[in-house]
């Protein structure tokens, strides 16, 4: 049977609701949003012995501060194996060099080219990528010949549907080609927003190319559950499908047994949440999407000023791995590496990740309990199961 897994989610696919999907089934998780190549590089690669988690850190230089960002986090021992990192990126050149920061510490590299948002496609990346084919097709050979063969991870795309189906089927032909390991559509074109139907009626010619030339076929686009994936698979012949808004809302959609309780699902993210230090703002972000607009809590989780006061909403022991540091909206802290003469927006929360502020002051890192090593090619420590308190 094909695979039913998680689609890269702006703001929504952090840490949390990768593991906690991996947790109710989901066969593997992609990094979301996209981490944009320059938000990427020049990011130093910590191994954070408080969480178990693997982090990649970029510094930020302000007057009379020492503050540095957490671009990108992942937890090695529970998601290394079914982690896809999605990267936004225009330039080949740039597309290998933030590749090559990560590839150790993932199971493959996807290129986005199917986000319709301004952020991305002003830049060129996303789905602007597929009015210039020629350059989509340099970044993915560049790609499978500089970071895939090398280190023997697959490269993949994520499309969208052309406004024809012989533009959309000469498109995959050609990306094929570059040697590229699976193919994803979005069964939507670029202009049409998530509340228009998926069009599927193309799937199965796509799927017909990609097999030709032995590359998995994955579709996205009003997946609902494991249960409805397992129908698309059957009737249109992909090897598996991405399931996005479904899992924002409750991602034990993942389970061959059903979804579960709303309320059970939400103390189990928030309780994900504190064990791999993720931030409240995204943590509050997330409950939102988790719980009914209409239910009380809501108000009170979206009131919520800390992590402490989520789980005494959610009626959740506080149990803090190490001392929570309050927290500053990811656009506050905004690094001149990850772009040039651009200007603070959308596209800088992007390509900065998760964009969780780390306040150090004056401690080096060997004294909050993390080592930094050498990028890209620093080993991992050996991999350590969480505790009893922590295991997910």
């Amino acid at each position: 049977m094909g695979k039913c897994v998680l689609a890269p989610m702006v703001r929504t696919g952090e840490l949390p609701t990768r593991l906690l999907s991996l947790k109710y089934g989901a066969d593997a998780v992609w990094v979301g949003p996209e981490i944009v190549d320059k938000g990427i590089i020049g990011c130093t690669r910590v191994i954070n012995t408080s969480y178990n988690t693997i982090d990649f850190i970029k510094g930020i230089k302000q007057p009379g501060k020492a503050d540095e960002r957490l671009v990108f986090r992942t937890h090695p021992a529970l998601e290394k194996e079914k982690l896809i990192f999605q990267i936004g990126t225009a330039d080949p050149k740039l597309a290998v060099e933030g590749a090559h920061i990560v590839v150790k510490d993932v199971a493959g590299i996807d290129v986005n080219a199917g986000c319709p948002k301004h952020f991305s496609i002003h830049s060129g990346m996303g789905a602007a990528l597929l009015k210039n084919p020629d350059n989509l097709i340099a970044i993915l050979t560049a790609l499978v010949e500089e970071v895939g063969k090398p280190n023997n991870v697959p490269i993949s795309v994520k499309i969208r549907i052309l406004d024809t189906h012989e533009e959309t089927l000469n498109l995959v032909r050609r990306l094929c080609a570059t040697g590229i390991a699976r193919l994803t559509v979005h069964c939507r074109t670029t202009p049409m927003r998530p509340r228009e139907p998926a069009i599927r009626d193309q799937l199965a010619d796509i799927v017909k190319v990609c097999h030709e030339a032995r590359v998995q076929c994955y579709a996205n686009g009003d997946v609902e559950s494991r249960a409805h994936a397992e129908k698309l698979i059957e009737e249109f012949g992909v090897d598996g499908c991405m399931i996005a808004r479904a899992a924002e809302t409750n991602p034990s959609c993942f389970r061959a047994e059903g979804i579960l309780p709303w309320r059970e699902v939400a103390e189990e993210f928030l309780k994900t949440a504190l064990h791999c230090g993720h931030y409240v703002s995204n943590t509050k972000f997330c409950l939102s999407h988790l719980i009914p607009g209409k239910n009380p809590l809501y108000a009170r989780v979206v009131q919520s000023k800390s992590l402490e006061a989520l789980c005494s909403v959610l009626d959740v022991p506080y149990t803090p791995v190490v001392e929570v540091v309050k927290d500053e909206m990811p656009t506050r802290n905004v690094s001149k590496a990850a772009t040039k003469a651009q200007k603070v927006s959308e596209t800088v929360k992007a390509a900065s990740g998760s964009g969780t502020r780390v306040r150090t002051g004056k401690k080096k890192l060997s004294e909050r309990g993390v080592t930094p090593t050498a990028i890209p090619t620093a080993d991992i420590l050996p991999e350590q199961q969480l505790t009893a308190a922590a295991t997910l």
